[in-house]
């Protein structure tokens, strides 16, 4: 996860090393934090199942998802 990343509470992102800004909704800041705090996706996934209604494959496809629009967007290395 890039460090520098700047997140607010309502979910606005910048990557200062592009300029780029995003937002996402708030179950994607949460993500987003977790990644920067070094939680790998397994990790991120077990804290997601305890704490919302979902089911694990419908996750684990929306979190590959999500991890490929970082990377996309280079908020996340490879």
């Amino acid at each position: 996860m890039n460090k520098n990343l700047a997140i607010s509470e309502s979910g606005f992102i910048f990557n200062p090393s592009t300029g780029d800004s995003f937002s996402v909704n708030g179950i994607g800041a949460e993500v987003i934090q977790l990644l920067k705090e070094e939680n790998t996706t397994e990790e991120i996934i077990r804290a997601l199942l305890e704490k919302y209604d979902v089911e694990k494959m419908i996750l684990e496809k929306d979190m590959d998802d999500f991890i490929t629009q970082l990377m996309d967007h280079s908020m996340l290395q490879r």
